[in-house]
């Protein structure tokens, strides 16, 4: 039988165990999906179906995996905005080689791969080397890469439509059911990477070196930490993992588009800072950026369903990027004041 000093101990602890769940940036974004699936869901039953959740899902990892990615470039201080060029380019690349003859479909796909592991090599090595802000020499290689791509396809589409035939195809995209609910493998691919990233950040000393980083990198530089390899490194991951979006998304639609993948570096960056990673660096969340991707992707899905013209989605994405960067303020001065 509990006598009540237990009862007192218990009841404090209790508390600050919901302080620090609170306090967590994760908070704001769970509480923000839940309202919206509530919300959604009564004015459109539909919205919580099989069919539905399905075909949001297959757009939403998508961006999902690029989105990741920025998560710990964010953290180590850096943009990337050249994303979304190199998600049209990749399967530009991919497509050409093998509509070509070139070469068979696996081998069009490792150099895609290389190519955009060569792309944030270099943006990288700019940023660290000659200390250019990323957000002007990502840009500049934004266009670059764009413009690559149409002149690469003189501005057409490339044919991709024979894709089903390949096992890679399969690999990347292939579909099962789950009772009446589709999943295609790239939900399972962006489940993977996310575990895979999140352990990264949080359970490895390559993690920690992230956070310090883009936290204070003087003083991480003083403590032995590679800070210009460990940016490197993730301009690289940053666009091999737009690029296998970009393919998978390719072999989805039966398209290779030169001009797909426009406005998504914003669009991602948005997933991520809705998500709770700090645009100054030094602190990210995984489990927030996917909150982040899902908030999104359903809030697009949701409006349009309940009747909202779709052109008012920018709307109701910039009122959450402000009441989200708002919230996640109030909790940092709560965090520093120690209350």
């Amino acid at each position: 039988m509990s006598t009540p000093s237990t009862v007192s101990a218990a009841y404090p602890a209790q508390q600050g165990a919901l302080k620090r769940f609170v306090a967590k940036p994760e908070f704001g974004p769970l509480i923000l999906l839940l309202t919206m699936l509530v919300v959604f869901t009564s004015i459109n039953p539909a919205f919580l179906s099989l069919n539905n959740i399905g075909n949001a899902l297959t757009f939403t990892v998508e961006l999902g995996l690029i989105a990741l990615a920025m998560t710990l470039l964010m953290t180590a201080g850096e943009f990337d905005l050249s994303v979304g060029s190199v998600f049209g380019f990749s399967p530009v690349v991919m497509w050409a080689l093998f509509n070509a003859g070139l070469m068979p479909l696996p081998a069009a796909f490792v150099v895609a791969m290389v190519l955009a592991v060569g792309i944030g090599l270099f943006s990288g090595l700019f940023v660290t080397r000659l200390g250019i802000p990323s957000f002007l020499v990502t840009l500049g290689m934004l266009l670059v890469v764009r413009g690559a791509a149409l002149w690469l396809t003189s501005g057409f589409p490339q044919r991709t439509w024979d894709a089903g035939d390949q096992w890679i195809a399969t690999l990347l995209v292939g579909d099962f059911y789950i009772g009446g609910l589709r999943i295609y493998m790239s939900l399972i691919w962006f489940i993977v990477l996310a575990i895979i990233l999140h352990l990264l950040l949080t359970s490895t000393r390559f993690g920690n070196w992230i956070q310090a980083t883009g936290g204070n990198p003087g003083a991480a530089r003083n403590r032995g930490v590679p800070i210009h390899r460990v940016k490197v490194i993730l301009f690289m991951l940053s666009a091999a993992m737009a690029a296998f979006a970009g393919i998978i998304s390719s072999i989805r639609v039966s398209a290779a588009n030169p001009n797909s993948g426009a406005g998504y570096e914003l669009e991602v960056i948005a997933m991520v800072v809705i998500g709770g990673t700090v645009l100054t660096g030094g602190r990210g969340t995984i489990i927030g950026t996917v909150l982040g991707v899902l908030i999104l992707r359903l809030m697009r899905n949701g409006i349009v369903l309940i009747g909202v013209p779709g052109l008012a989605y920018n709307i109701f994405i910039g009122a959450i990027i402000l009441g989200m960067m708002a919230l996640h303020a109030a909790l940092e001065r709560r965090h520093n004041a120690g209350t």
